[in-house]
């Protein structure tokens, strides 16, 4: 058995690639994280030439900021829970490669500029506007568990661009905002205060980058690191944004 592995890593600046390998002893705890760590701590590359060490980003290490996101293998996920023996057992192959995401503005190695999800989230309105820590009385009626376990789930979202990655139709030729933002619609539309601004969020749902710029190729689903029901989500918002358009046509009130 090979008592080493390889992480093969597509770095540089934009228009300025290439790739890189770096050699490391097994270990049952690596992750791919911890051996970013370890090429931080001395960036010595598997040729023995000393190099600068990758950047990277991350946050909580737990999977829940969402900030780690990268390929690794190939394929979008947080680079802090992917473990490396699970990679070699299941291909064996002891070479796992990471390159940044495709989707967004590359800064530098597997580092890139996410900020077009969080303009999305201003986009369809992605918060409440009125405080709900306070006393509201009767004005927020009460949400049953079964709406809160639904809810919840949607709202583990981190915005991680996973999804994004994933989907076909978020190119540079098309301006669809992507699965999450949409998905983060139909959170706060089911929220008993949000529901006051649903109609302004459907009405962003309506535009050249909502719900029409959706393909159906389901891959956001398959990718998403919380398991959030992003294809269920899109087809709830498609029809909600429907209905949104004829009320605006035939000049129905929104309530």
């Amino acid at each position: 058995m090979d008592k080493t592995y390889i992480l093969k890593i597509y770095r540089g600046e934009p228009s300025a690639q290439y790739w890189e390998e770096f050699e490391f002893a097994r270990s049952p705890q690596a992750n791919v994280i911890s051996s970013l760590m370890e090429i931080q701590r001395n960036p010595v590359n598997r040729k023995g030439e000393k190099t600068t060490p990758v950047v990277w980003e991350q946050g909580c290490l737990e999977e829940v900021c969402g900030s780690c996101s990268m390929l690794v293998n190939g394929k979008p996920r947080q680079a802090c829970t992917a473990l490396i023996e699970p990679y070699i057992q299941s291909t064996g192959s002891t070479v796992i490669t990471l390159a940044p995401f495709t989707k967004f503005p590359l800064i530098r190695d597997l580092y890139v500029n996410r900020n077009a999800m969080f303009e999305s989230l201003k986009k369809v309105r992605a918060w409440i506007s009125i405080d709900s820590s306070h006393d509201t009385g009767s004005f927020a009626p009460p949400v049953s568990p079964e709406v809160q376990e639904a809810l919840y789930v949607l709202s583990t979202c981190m915005t991680c661009g996973c999804c994004s990655e994933a989907c076909p139709q978020v190119n540079d030729k098309s301006n669809f905002m992507g699965p999450s933002a949409l998905s983060q619609a139909r959170l706060f539309n089911a929220n008993p205060i949000g529901v006051f601004e649903k109609p302004d969020r459907l009405r962003a749902a309506l535009g050249e980058e909502g719900i029409a710029g959706c393909g159906n190729a389901q891959n956001c689903a398959k990718v998403c690191p919380k398991n959030i029901p992003l294809t269920e989500s899109l087809a709830l918002i498609g029809r909600e944004a429907s209905k949104q358009a004829l009320k605006d046509f035939f000049g129905l009130p929104d309530a």
